[in-house]
């Protein structure tokens, strides 16, 4: 695997040092990370922020629970894939660790697909419009996308390759960090994708309340997820990971291949012939006053 390499006499200074405690120290010796504590508190108020709209859709907010919860064994399963794929000859070395869930971490952009098959795949047997929970899951998605990344400072991870730009950054201090070579000042890769995934949000939530995307057929999650995807690609040009295939690393190979995914299912829906069957046409009343009338599965 991968390690960086620096030559101490020569680390310019960073503009922008973090120098601060990143654990949470609790009574009774536990010991939790900030960054821990911070995504915790960005997943819930996603999950607020998907039930409120989920109520203005109509949906049933109850089943939002079951699809949120139905995202996390194909994240974790996405995103082991997409991990093992960027260190493929570790792993092919070392097939044992593919499953040891204390060595490595997990790839953010297959998790994200990972995700969304478990989730849509549990929304289908609960009978859930596929394209009203798309549209409710776009711009928190994109919320706990940006928030998250912004959050990975609170550890120090994320951080991307050395740089002596003026806000190039540095962790200094006992740690734990969550980078390699913290101190050595770099590009804040991490705070480069949580800005511009906030930004799209910020454009897209405008786009709404002003009546765009009416339309209930995922067009609005394609955009989210597509654009979210191409701001990932580009920032991976700043990443520590080696490049693969166009200056890319492969974590850049699978964004871009994301937002061509994208690129394809949204064209796909706009240009859906008028006469065709519309998925939702099965759903035109979405409220179940009643528990027991939710459909069988």
């Amino acid at each position: 695997m991968p390690t960086l390499r620096y030559t101490p006499a020569i680390v310019p200074t960073a503009i922008i040092a973090f120098d601060f405690d990143p654990l949470l120290r609790l009574a009774d010796g536990l010991v939790v990370r900030w960054q821990t504590v911070a995504l915790v508190a960005i997943i819930a108020a996603a999950l607020v922020i998907a039930g409120l709209i989920a109520r203005r859709e109509g949906l049933r907010p109850d089943d939002l629970l079951f699809i949120a919860v139905a995202t996390v064994p194909g994240a974790v399963f996405g995103g082991r894939l997409g991990y093992v794929l960027l260190h493929v000859d570790y792993y092919a070395a070392n097939t044992g660790a593919i499953v040891d869930p204390g060595q490595g971490s997990l790839e953010l952009g297959l998790a994200v697909v990972g995700g969304l098959l478990s989730g849509s795949y549990v929304a289908a047997l609960l009978g859930a419009p596929f394209g009203h929970w798309l549209r409710t899951a776009a711009l928190p998605l994109l919320f706990v996308l940006g928030a998250g990344k912004l959050a990975m400072v609170l550890g120090g991870s994320g951080q991307g390759q050395p740089s002596d730009l003026a806000w190039a950054t540095a962790f200094v201090g006992a740690g734990p960090w969550g980078s390699l070579a913290p101190e050595l000042p770099s590009h804040p890769s991490q705070a480069y994708e949580g800005i511009a995934t906030l930004v799209i949000l910020t454009v897209l939530t405008l786009a709404v309340a002003a009546e765009g995307f009416q339309a209930r057929d995922g067009r609005l999650f394609a955009v989210a997820l597509g654009a979210w995807a191409v701001a990932r690609a580009a920032i991976s040009l700043t990443w520590r990971d080696p490049t693969a295939i166009g200056g890319l690393s492969a974590g850049g190979l699978i964004a871009a291949a994301i937002a061509l995914g994208c690129l394809v299912a949204f064209i796909a829906v706009v240009r859906r012939r008028p006469g065709s069957r519309d998925p939702e046409a099965a759903h035109p009343e979405v409220t179940w006053a009643d528990p027991e009338t939710r459909p069988r599965f």
